[in-house]
């Protein structure tokens, strides 16, 4: 499913300046480069495996429709902006948060907010995929998501599950993009099921026949102008192949959880995705998103937010723990966001409604200081007062958080050289 990694290595497009950017050989000998002992696709091999054998990982709890941050990580108490919700105190003196979000209260010593996002968009579609890209969408180039580039840059090639999984009913097309289908993500609408059409039912032997007819079939096909197409259903297949034959198929049965550490992720279907994120990164997976919906408050914003943060309050707070109890938290990447905030000022039908200018995430794990607010808002949260953090800017941060080279060039369809990230600077306040 990973084998495309010899994109990466592409000489033509890559060489250009990548090597002695932010210390891109990792562990590899500079002096051994220096003396070119190493050619450049041995250089960029070397580099990959550090960093898979580093097992780092990321995943991403996404707030999609645009959560509120008066009333999650920015609450503006006795300001008419800040409504009715109020702040609370946190296990870090001097950090108030929204009181919908106690228990992560109680985890903030492990988590460096980010007060001062600003994007540009305040379209959904256009502000998730320059959330998950970095770029805006365009007909003519398929911009890969970061967790597709984590996929490429970070994952083992011998891993026999997906590495890159969606779990929830997310929103947009954003996947693997120009670095082809075998780093779309796998799609999961819920985690409280086993994944459907998993089990060879009448055993391996038949199993693997069946796929060596499917190759016979195909093949007059890709000799007669379908080259691209078998080629990319084969990978698929494969993929697809792997996994039902994985004797590790059972980490997506969270049943298989002693009953208190599922009591501890709650009940919700935002707690069964973040528990299954948990056992997916344990096993060997890179990049999990779980989708948490319905942050689209443009009416009756308070008790809306209220219910949404009881979903997931406490799945983001056992989340931590459990990376942290388990040593994995140092190397897993845990981010909180949304594709843009909501405005400041309430709507008349008590709603808030989108708002790009100024809004709010949250990281922990990886290296990242926890224990820290970045930026901050004015008075009522119309403008940012300090310390603006832009979208490339966060993409970047991630990038670094991970281990990957955000400055990697991709050529495109059209014969464009794409990088993972186009501009922004590392935010270096959050790693202390």
């Amino acid at each position: 499913m990973f084998d495309n990694f010899h994109r990466l290595t592409d000489v033509r497009v890559n060489r250009r300046g990548v090597i002695g950017r932010r210390d891109f050989l990792g562990t590899v000998s500079a002096s051994a480069a220096v003396a070119g002992t190493l050619n450049w696709p041995a250089l960029m091999t070397a580099r990959a495996d550090d960093l898979r054998q580093r097992g780092m990982a990321c995943i991403l709890l996404w707030m999609q429709g645009g959560p509120s941050q008066l009333e999650t990580f920015d609450p503006k108490p006795g300001h008419a902006n800040g409504g009715e919700t109020k702040a609370i105190e946190t296990s870090v003196p001097g950090i108030r948060i929204s009181e919908n979000l106690p228990n992560v209260a109680r985890a903030m010593d492990d988590i460096c907010l980010i007060r001062s996002m600003n994007g540009r968009e305040g379209s959904h579609p256009r502000a998730t995929h320059l959330m998950q890209t970095g770029y805006l969408p365009t007909a003519s180039v398929k911009y890969p998501s970061i967790g597709a580039h984590a996929a490429n840059q970070l994952a083992d090639r011998s891993f026999d599950l997906p590495s890159y999984v969606r779990i929830g009913r997310g929103r947009g097309s954003y996947g693997g993009g120009l670095l082809g289908v075998e780093f779309d993500p796998f799609l999961m609408a819920s985690a409280t099921r086993v994944p459907d059409n998993t089990t060879v039912s009448h055993g391996d032997n038949r199993y693997r026949r069946r796929l060596g007819l499917l190759g016979k079939l195909e093949s007059h096909y890709e000799q007669h102008g379908g080259r691209q197409e078998v080629g990319d259903h084969r990978k698929l297949v494969n993929a697809a192949s792997r996994m039902v034959l994985s004797p590790r198929m059972d980490v997506f049965d969270i049943e298989q959880e002693p009953e208190s550490v599922r009591q501890a992720y709650g009940d919700s279907e935002f707690g069964a995705g973040c528990l299954l994120a948990r056992r997916l990164v344990e096993t060997g997976a890179t990049f999990v998103e779980v989708h948490a919906g319905n942050w689209d408050t443009h009416d009756d914003n308070f008790d809306r937010v209220r219910d949404l943060c009881t979903q997931v309050d406490q799945p983001h707070a056992a989340l931590l723990a459990d990376l942290k109890q388990r040593g994995m938290l140092d190397r897993t990447l845990v981010v909180w966001a949304g594709e843009f905030g909501r405005t400041p000022k309430i709507n008349p039908r008590s709603g808030r409604d989108h708002y790009p200018r100024a809004y709010s995430a949250a990281l922990a794990g990886a290296g990242v200081k926890g224990g820290q607010v970045i930026g901050e808002t004015d008075a009522g949260g119309e403008s940012i007062k300090d310390r603006p953090v832009g979208v490339s800017d966060f993409l970047r941060t991630l990038c670094q958080a991970l281990g990957l080279d955000a400055d990697i060039e991709h050529m495109s369809n059209i014969g464009r050289p794409i990088k993972v990230v186009d501009g922004g600077e590392v935010v270096r306040e959050v790693f202390g």
